[in-house]
């Protein structure tokens, strides 16, 4: 527990040294689009906090929950078109703990995710949750889960409101709080 007292320390940090920019600072003053420069802020210090924790993060229940994320924020605006799915393909691989996995291990999961979305968005989106639920129990693999989702939908800069909404959604099935995230 030393490990996450320690993060969310440094995140509690990170929203004071931002004074009132923080999207979480003020409530739900301007929706998830709010301080652009503090979201990125947020995005490269949840990357930090990820890649200190690779050594932790092995276990089958991480790596399958975050390929189900992963797969939420592609289809977050209710489908994945085939350059989209190239591009958070790429990003998967990319990740510096995602890299514990064997990338087939990862396109496969990501992949059956997104294709049970495109089938049928309602269905693949309950699998998806029931997978990142599964994570639950372990607080730390939980938080990291939320954090890769947050983490890859910000790679490319725009965090839209459908990836904002979706990532709550994932936060509910886990059991934390979205506020934690600035969500």
């Amino acid at each position: 527990m030393a490990v996450w007292d320690r993060l969310k320390d440094q995140a509690r940090n990170l929203q004071q040294s931002q004074g009132g920019r923080s999207p979480a600072g003020g409530g739900s003053g301007g929706g998830p689009r709010a301080g652009g420069g503090a979201r990125s802020q947020l995005v490269s210090t949840l990357k930090t906090q990820l890649t200190s924790l690779r050594t932790e993060l092995k276990s089958g229940a991480y790596r399958d929950a975050s390929m189900a994320v992963c797969a939420l924020v592609a289809a977050a605006d209710g489908h994945v078109d085939p350059s989209e799915r190239q591009h958070m393909e790429a990003m998967i691989l990319g990740n510096d703990v995602l890299r514990n996995f064997p990338p087939e291990q990862l396109r496969q999961r990501f992949n059956k995710h997104a294709d049970q979305l495109t089938a049928n968005f309602p269905q693949g989106k309950a699998e998806a949750l029931q997978e990142i639920a599964k994570t639950a129990k372990k607080p730390t693999e939980a938080r990291a889960v939320i954090q890769t989702g947050i983490v890859i939908a910000g790679a490319d800069g725009d965090f839209s409101h459908a990836e904002h909404m979706i990532l709550r959604e994932a936060c509910a099935a886990v059991g934390l709080s979205p506020s934690e995230f600035q969500l």
